[in-house]
Order: structure tokens, then sequence, then C-alpha cells
């Protein structure tokens, strides 16, 4: 009978068979503009009014949709989905799940990420109001928060920052006092707009972007065989299929190299954001080196790889190239200046998921957003985030996620990715790191000099038999 064909909905969404799986999916029709507000150099709020010297301030967002049509509205327009605006704060100690705004907003303290999340159709018709307000602080440490204590507002359109092509950067905004309507202080706010990939459909037939088969540690060639310039592979040259050859033929179940754009937006696999062209004089007929970057040459003035005639049964470990700055407001390569993040990733995806076929794919990039966007742009493969962590031998970077490897495993939790491609000597000098990264269900990578060590590969994997660590050698 009907009755008796009925399944009973035992209420556990996302548990099949014994396994919890829920996933966020993909952008599809909406793009997300994300706002936030964190201490990577200076406190992003500033207030001079020396009343709220002492005060701490919450803040709370409202958004609407700028009605540019005062007509009746449309069909397509009934049909769109609402804006709605959740929040997430990440830090060194943990990190919150997305969530609804609080009704009284939220306090922002060092060295927290908050980050406002906008789910919109309409990305380029957004008035965002950052209300500040007011939390009285008593002597006994404990605070009250009065809802009618507004300080002030600042606003911001999404036309201003959307009209010049970026989709990314940082605003500096006046806050303008509740009562005298004049300029009491200043908020910096970083923004990302996400858009869902151009001209291609992600669907459920393959999904492996939280997937991991447990297996014995592996080995990663870095750019196939390691450095060009290392001793042990100077007859080798990194980045070719040569390399990755040699690579598959000494073990390595993935070879790693990056990828990058050139003038006219067609992906290459280069290393460096820089390049050096040679030069002759007619007079003297001296050589000069020029360092140029590599966006600003074309794809037939660079050599190009045909990584399709490379074995499918190695796995690619794809490095995203992207511009860094560090805290002493230097650029990686002095490259300042890069693509519009949409559109570069767009390309690069775009080339990864019509030709790789059967082949294994991770992503990877030291960029945070680089991360957030791939996640939220298609659902086939695995993402890592880079970090260098607590680095001596490195500059450290800008990005707050960058500098301490508890703090990248976090942003990793928050945004649902596969896991995090940290720093070997940090790992090294932090076991606990890798027990309690896995712990928290994360995959671990490691870079750098010190996995060309046999000795140090042995005392990664001898951390704990359950722990798997990959490592990608130099």
């Amino acid at each position: 009978t009907a009755e008796s064909e009925m399944h009973t909905n035992d209420g556990l969404f996302g548990i099949h068979d014994g396994v919890t799986s829920v996933d966020p999916g993909w952008l599809t029709c909406q793009a997300e503009v994300r706002l936030r507000l964190h201490y990577s150099k200076t406190p992003p709020v500033s207030i001079s009014k020396r009343r709220f010297s002492n005060s701490k301030v919450k803040i709370k967002l409202q958004v609407v949709c700028i009605d540019k049509d005062k007509n009746e509205p449309s069909l397509s327009s009934l049909l769109k989905l609402p804006t709605t605006v959740e929040i997430r704060k990440v830090s060194e100690d943990g990190y919150t799940s997305t969530h609804s705004q609080p009704e009284n907003g939220e306090a922002l303290e060092p060295p927290q990420w908050i980050e406002y999340i906008i789910r919109t159709m309409d990305p380029d018709n957004l008035q965002v109001t950052f209300e500040f307000f007011e939390e009285d602080v008593n002597g006994y440490g404990s605070s009250r928060f009065v809802r009618t204590g507004l300080v002030g507002t600042a606003c911001l359109v999404s036309p201003g920052f959307l009209e010049n092509g970026t989709d990314y950067g940082r605003l500096t905004l006046p806050i303008m006092g509740h009562t005298s309507r004049h300029a009491i202080g200043t908020v910096t706010v970083d923004y990302l707009v996400i858009q869902p990939i151009q001209d291609l459909q992600c669907d459920m037939s393959s999904s492996f972007t939280k997937f991991w088969k447990k297996r014995s540690p592996l080995d990663i060639g870095h750019r196939g065989t390691g450095r060009t310039h290392s001793a042990k592979h100077y007859r080798i040259r990194e980045n070719t299929i040569n390399a990755f050859k040699t690579a598959a033929k000494h073990g390595a179940a993935y070879v790693q190299f990056e990828v990058q754009l050139s003038k006219d937006q067609v992906p290459v696999i280069y290393g460096d954001l820089t390049c050096i062209t040679c030069a002759k004089t007619v007079f003297t007929h001296w050589l000069h080196l020029t360092l140029i970057p590599v966006k600003d040459l074309k794809f037939d003035q660079l050599q190009s790889l045909k990584v399709n005639k490379f074995s499918e049964y190695v796995g690619f470990n794809i490095e995203i190239k992207w511009i860094a700055q560090t805290t002493n407001e230097s650029w990686d390569s002095n490259v300042s200046s890069y693509f519009n993040m949409n559109t570069f990733l767009d390309i690069i995806l775009s080339c990864v998921l019509e030709n790789a076929a059967t082949r294994r794919i991770i992503f990877s990039c030291c960029d945070a957003d680089i991360c957030s966007m791939v996640r939220r742009k298609q659902n086939k493969y695995p993402v890592l985030f880079q970090t260098q962590g607590l680095s001596d031998r490195h500059p450290e970077l800008m990005d707050i996620h960058c500098r301490s490897t508890p703090f990248a495993v976090n942003f990793a939790l928050s945004e649902d990715i596969l896991g995090i491609c940290a720093n070997a000597a940090d790992l090294l000098k932090n076991v606990d790191y890798v027990r309690e990264i896995q712990s928290k269900g994360l995959v671990v990578f490691s870079w750098g000099e010190e996995n060309n060590d046999s000795e140090a590969r042995k005392e990664q994997n001898s951390l704990d038999e359950k722990c798997v660590i990959n490592k990608i050698s130099y």
C-alpha cells in the first residue's frame, strides 16, 4: 500500500549510513559580498571623541538594496532571493560558525577577524550602514549594553567600489556622529566580492571538496623534482614534463606547481611573479637583463607546458599564484597590482574543470581570499590554505591568517576547506599542532626546505601513526 511505502524522516539531516556530510555547496545565481574588520596593522575603528576613549564599541550592519526602478516590481524581481547578512569571527583561539547578527551588534577585539557575509542577487545595488553603539563598562569588569547608545554611523554603497573593476580592496569610511552629523572618526573595511563562476555549471556528479581517503603519508614533488637550482636536480628543469615524469618515477603521488595568467589571460605554469628578459644592444652588444612581471607578458612570449601529455595517475597540486604584501607594506617581487580576482579564478578553474578528466587535483594558495573564492565557486576539487606561520626565514605578511598556524587552522575550519599546507619548520617546533589539526578533521600538508632532509621527514612521520603529513619536497 501507499502507506507502507512511506519513508519516515528521522530528523538527522546530512547523516547517511552513519556518516555525517553537510556541504555549503557553491554559488549559482547569488553573489557574496564580504566586509571585514580586523587588526592586521591598526585598529579598524577610530573614534576621536574623548568621551568614548574608555568605551567599547559594538557594530551592527544594516543592508538594503537600492531601488533604482520606482515602478511596479516585475516578475523577475519578485522571484529574486532575499538579501541576507550573517557574521563570523576567527582568531588564534577559535572561530564561530556563520550565524545571524546579534540584536545588539558585535564587539570587535584584537586579534579577532570579523567578517560580515552578504548574500545577494544585486551586488551592484547595495547600501550598507555600519551602526556603532557604545558599551558601558563598569568597575567590576562586567558590561551593560544600552541599545539607545548609538554613537554614529558609516555608510557604504557597493557601486562605489564595484564601478572601478576591483572585487577586493580596502576602504576608509567616515563615522558620522548620531546627533551632530559631523565626522567623529573612521572605520577601515576590507571588502571581497565573490561572483559565481561564469559559463560553467557545477553539479553533484563528483564532489571531493572535503573528501580525503585514509592513507599513508604522501610525497609531493615541488615543481616536479624540486627547484632547478638545487644541486640534486640541477640537470632537470623545474616545471617541465621531464621534471614531472621524474618525480612520478621516484614515487611522488602528486606534483606541485604554480599557475598564473599571462597578459592576454592564458593560464601558464611559472613559479615566480616576475621573470628575467635578456636583450642585446645594437651598438655595444652588451646583454641587458630586465625583471618583468609575468602578467605583463603575452602567452606567445612565454613557454607553455602541455600537461595533458603527462600520466593521469599522478595528481596535481595546483598552487594558485597571487600577490602578497608584508607588514612593512612592501609587495612580493614588487608586484602590487594584479588581475580582477573573479576573472582570474574563472579562467583557471574553467581550464581545470574542463580538462582534468579523472586526474586528482588539489588547489592551494597562500592568499586566504583566493581559497575562499575557489571553495565557493566550485564543488569538485579540495582546497588547502598555505601558511608560513611564525617564521624567522620569511617576512611577516599583512594578512593575519598567515601569521600563525592556529589562526590558519581556524580559518580553514570556518571556510570548510580540506585543510592547510603548513610550514614544516613550524610543525617541527610545535609537534602538538599536527595532532590538534587532525583531531579537528583537517588534512595536513607541509612545505619548506626541511622536507628535503630525510631526518626531518622521518620526524614528521613519527609524530603519530594516525597523523598524516603530506610533504612537498623542495
